[in-house]
């Protein structure tokens, strides 16, 4: 069976999807928030453990820092006081059917996002966060992904009661 995921990565315009002018970096004062979605219940990445007993918000970090190792370079720390919030915007985007609707209400600079992925979440995000990196350097994805300006991932994950997974991948 064939896999098909939708990659965008966020411009400096948030409502830019194709990862264009700074390649997906933001600088200067995006808005902070430290809102979540705060829900528990169907539906929510709380609810999900991945076959491997990791959480898919873990299962995302680790999986970027696999990727950034292979490149020799430095892990991103996780970056996990902006993980419920980023829970909060994967479940809003979702809601919304509308990637990067909530960026950047985490603080985040620069966003990653894999919309409505198929499969369970330990098959589904990594396979997109493959993808994601494949685009090489000078793709938006894999520049947040690769970057050196970052220190620091967050990653939200919802999953809807259809079983789609909304994952967003914030850098700071």
């Amino acid at each position: 069976m064939a896999l098909t995921i939708a990659l965008l990565s966020c411009g400096d315009d948030p409502d830019s999807l194709d990862g264009g002018g700074a390649r997906g970096r933001r600088s200067g004062g995006g808005s902070s928030s430290s809102s979540s979605s705060g829900s528990s219940g169907a539906g929510t990445s709380g609810d999900v453990v991945t076959g491997t007993g990791a959480s898919p918000n873990e299962l995302c970090w680790s999986t970027i820092n696999e990727h950034r190792k292979r490149d020799g370079l430095p892990p991103y720390e996780r970056w996990t006081e902006a993980e419920a919030c980023s829970d909060g915007e994967a479940r809003s985007d979702a809601e919304t059917n509308r990637p990067h609707g909530a960026f950047p209400r985490c603080g985040e600079l620069a966003q990653n996002e894999c919309p409505g992925t198929p499969g369970p979440p330990e098959e589904g995000i990594p396979a997109c966060l493959a993808m994601m990196w494949a685009e090489g350097p000078g793709g938006g994805h894999h520049d947040n992904m690769a970057s050196t300006q970052y220190t620091k991932a967050a990653c939200g994950v919802f999953v809807t009661a259809r079983g789609a997974i909304w994952s967003v991948q914030n850098f700071r």
